[in-house]
Order: structure tokens, then sequence, then C-alpha cells
């Protein structure tokens, strides 16, 4: 093999395997010198990858973790199979999955072969992973423009549709992707408003970049996050939440977002939690009902009055539906 890049991207396929080649089956592998493959591994050395050799009469060479991350080299199934996984955690904003993850897939579909697109797509729609929440999803193509437009700082025109239902089209200057670990929020600068405004994603469609390059302005806050929180916190009143759970803390806690605050052990098989939030009375009822276990609403007065309204309506449906059945 004479082709000196072509080479050395399939010596470094082969290095990437989980294991060590000998010297000699490389060379004989790509149809070189054993010296070739020293002057090749040296190249790579070179550009960053971190390669091992052994000593011993049969010398060997193997790819280590080094103190960086040097690009990677995916066949067609294990680049599926990242996209498929980035995709579902992306598209239900599942803590922990933030707006790191959502630029490696921008990146990762950027590249993929029209093939394998239709491979990530086919499997995505066969399968439907579990929501949290309160349900809402996103088309990971919408994640996936926006974090393009983010990066490459190009304006984006999308459809909104607003929490009362008005729909409008918006241009705007994306600035970053935030997750709050239920839901993903664009923070951006209105160009027709001239302001900054945050979107829920849930709440966008097609969303495209026109091309456009613009210079970032300076965000207000000059942090993205503690932004979308002022904005959170000027749209919902605060509820000073007081709940307690029949439930060991380390139940109730792997059942409730981490951002809502630390909980109180009242005993081996008890907890409570007092926090203040700024979120709506049916998210947080939502909230509380999926922890699955038995739990008294102390505070705020509104949230106790809601969830007895909703326990009565779900008591009726159930009742409802046993009367009705065959």
């Amino acid at each position: 093999m004479t082709d000196t890049p072509a080479r050395l991207l399939n010596l470094l396929s082969l290095l990437q395997t989980p294991r060590e080649w000998p010297g000699s089956e490389l060379a004989d592998r790509l149809d070189v010198s054993p010296r070739t493959i020293r002057r090749d591994i040296d190249r790579l050395r070179d550009l960053g990858y971190p390669v091992e050799a052994s000593r011993g009469s049969v010398g060997g060479y193997r790819l280590v973790a080094g103190t960086a991350m040097p690009p990677l080299l995916l066949d067609d199934e294990e680049a599926v199979a990242i996209a498929v996984g980035l995709r579902a955690g992306a598209g239900h904003a599942i803590e922990g999955v933030d707006e790191a993850s959502v630029r490696a897939l921008a990146k990762l579909e950027q590249v993929l072969p029209s093939r394998l697109r239709h491979r990530v797509s086919t499997l995505q729609n066969a399968t439907m992973p579990l929501a949290r929440g309160d349900g809402s999803t996103i088309d990971p193509q919408t994640l996936t423009v926006m974090a393009s437009a983010v990066t490459g700082r190009e304006r984006l025109r999308f459809a909104y549709r607003a929490g009362d239902g008005a729909e409008t089209r918006r241009q705007a200057e994306p600035y970053r992707l935030v997750s709050t670990g239920w839901r993903w929020y664009l923070v951006a600068y209105d160009l027709e408003r001239e302001d900054w405004r945050t979107f829920r994603v849930d709440r966008v469609s097609e969303p495209y970049a026109t091309g456009a390059r613009f210079t970032p302005r300076e965000l207000p806050t000059g942090d993205a996050a503690e932004f979308l929180s002022s904005s959170m916190a000027r749209r919902q009143p605060e509820l000073e939440v007081d709940v307690s759970f029949a439930a060991p803390a380390e139940f109730v806690a792997s059942r409730l977002p981490a951002s809502i605050g630390p909980l109180e052990r009242t005993g081996e098989h008890g907890c409570r939690l007092r926090t203040v939030l700024r979120d709506s009375l049916e998210w947080v009822a939502l909230r509380l009902a999926l922890v699955d276990c038995e739990f008294t609403a102390h505070q705020p007065p509104q949230l106790v009055t809601y969830l007895n309204d909703l326990g009565g309506r779900l008591t009726r449906a159930a009742a409802s539906s046993t009367t009705s059945a065959p």
C-alpha cells in the first residue's frame, strides 16, 4: 500500500481494536515492511495518538489512553449505535445528557453517509424510550440544527408555539442550548423584538440555519444557564414546597431531578422535601406522583388543593374504566 494517508487510516483502524498487534502482523496486513510500520507509528504519535510499543523478540503495538482525546475511527455499526444512543437521550432531555452531547450528535450526523442516516432513523422510529418529566419530546434533528447554528454562529429561523398556543415565526441569533434535566431551552437574541429571549425547544418546529453569520452579542448575565434561570423566575411565582415521603431518602432522590433540592431524612423509611420552586403546579404535582411512593403535601395550599382535585379526577377515571369494562 503506497498511499501514505490511506495506510495511516488503515493502521489506526487496526490499532483502535483493543488488542496488541505484533509489528510483523501489521506489516502483513498492510503489505509493507516492518520499517514502514515503525515510521507510520511515529507519524501517529506526532498526530497525538498514544501508541505504546512492547519490547521482545516480536515487537507489539497497541493504542492506550493518553492525556487528550484523539480522533476516533468508527465502523458503520459503531457510528449507528452512537448516533441512536445520543438521539434517544437528547430527544428526551434526560438528566446528565447536556449540551456537550448535543454538540457531539451534531458533529456525528454532519458526516454520516446517507445510508447510515437512514439506518439511524429507522432504528429510532422502531423504538420508544421511557419518557420523563412531563413527557415532552424533541425531534433530535431540531437539536442538531440548533447546535450547529450555535457553533457556526449562523442566524436561525424557526416556527414557535407559545404557552397560550399562539404561533409565530422567529429569526434569532442563537447563543446557547441549555438543558434543565427535563427540558431543552434555546437562549437567543430575537432580531424582531431586539431583545434576548428563551425558547422551549419542544415548542420549536421547522428550524433552519440561514447561512447569515453574526458576531455574538454580550449576554446580559454573561452565563446562559443563569439567564435562563432568571427568565423562568420572572414567569412563575415562587412555590414554597413542603412534602413528606414515606420512603427512604435515597429512593426518593433517585426519582426526582437533582435540581429540585436536597432531602431531609425523617427516619429509616421517610424523608421530607422543603424547597422553593418556580415551576407550574401541574409540573410539581406530576413529579411528586412519579416518585411512586406515599407522600403528604403540607405546603403550599394551592398545591394541596390541586393534588386533591387531581386525585379525585384519577379516582373517577379509574372507577369509570372498571364499570365500562366488558
